[in-house]
């Protein structure tokens, strides 16, 4: 299994200007850099391309859903931005040789409300609407998408791992899979490999490796050696990334409900959680 470790353990946006990263992410002993695409204008993805590869890095690329991207809006314009942005997204994808995007891609971080059931169904529509035309591009481009299911502070739409499943069979197309945050199953899951297992082998393209208070991995309370068995157990050969925020932009803090440090600092939390995925996986 190879390791990773998202851009925004360092920066929120990740821009030309931080690629010196790649040197850090690489002594660290990862073999993936995960790139959250907040603006896509400011990276030089042809000068990313070459010192990934002059560093023997691998990419990935994962997406950053605020509200002017919300598959799921009331608002067809902004829909329309979701589905641009995601499909811009996988032609990065592509470009990069990275397998999968991935992230929230049925609605805006932190639209949590309580609604009807009319209104929660022509929300569902939408966002079906869009996921499948997504999927039909993402194929054209060799790369699969996949759904994240986020916690209850962060959506009212996918919390739970069942949530996902019934989502991407709806939306029935082969490119649209599930990738797994263990930091948001930790709050939704009642037992994250038995989630893993549900998931299986055939739609699981991703996993992010979060600790339980989304600090350190190996520093909480999660069955690490439970979730490494279980993605043995269904053959997963995807990537594991790291991804939590070290300096967290005011929009994405708010989204994330990032409010304290979540270890002494980004070089350390990185460091340390390379060794721990070495030791664990």
């Amino acid at each position: 299994m190879q390791r990773g470790v998202s851009t925004f353990v360092w920066v929120s946006p990740f821009s030309t200007a931080s690629f010196h990263l790649l040197q850090k992410i690489k002594a660290a002993g990862y073999d993936i850099i995960e790139v959250a695409v907040e603006d896509a204008g400011l990276i030089d993805w042809q000068q990313l391309q070459s010192m990934a590869r002059d560093t023997g890095l691998k990419i990935t690329i994962s997406g950053a859903f605020g509200p002017d991207r919300d598959l799921s809006s009331e608002d067809a314009g902004i829909r329309k931005q979701a589905l641009d942005y995601i499909i811009d997204c996988t032609r990065i994808a592509e470009q990069m040789g990275s397998p999968v995007f991935t992230g929230p891609l049925y609605a805006a971080v932190g639209k949590t409300r309580i609604v009807s059931p009319e209104q929660k169904a022509q929300e569902r529509t939408w966002c079906l609407q869009g996921l499948r035309e997504a999927a039909k591009a993402a194929s054209d481009h060799g790369v699969l998408l996949g759904v994240e299911p986020l916690n209850r502070f962060e959506t009212d739409m996918i919390n739970t791992v069942d949530q996902a499943l019934d989502l991407v069979k709806e939306a029935g197309h082969p490119s649209l899979r599930i990738s797994l945050d263990t930091f948001h199953a930790n709050i939704e899951e009642k037992n994250i490999p038995a989630s893993i297992r549900k998931i299986g082998g055939e739609l699981l393209c991703h996993v992010q490796g979060n600790e339980s208070d989304r600090g350190t991995p190996g520093t909480g309370h999660l069955d690490w050696p439970g979730i490494r068995d279980a993605l043995k157990e269904i053959g997963y050969n995807g990537a594991i990334v790291l991804e939590t925020f070290g300096a967290p932009s005011k929009e994405l803090a708010r989204a994330a409900c990032i409010w304290r440090p979540l270890a002494n600092s980004a070089d350390e939390l990185a460091a340390e959680g390379a060794t721990f995925y070495r030791s664990i996986f």
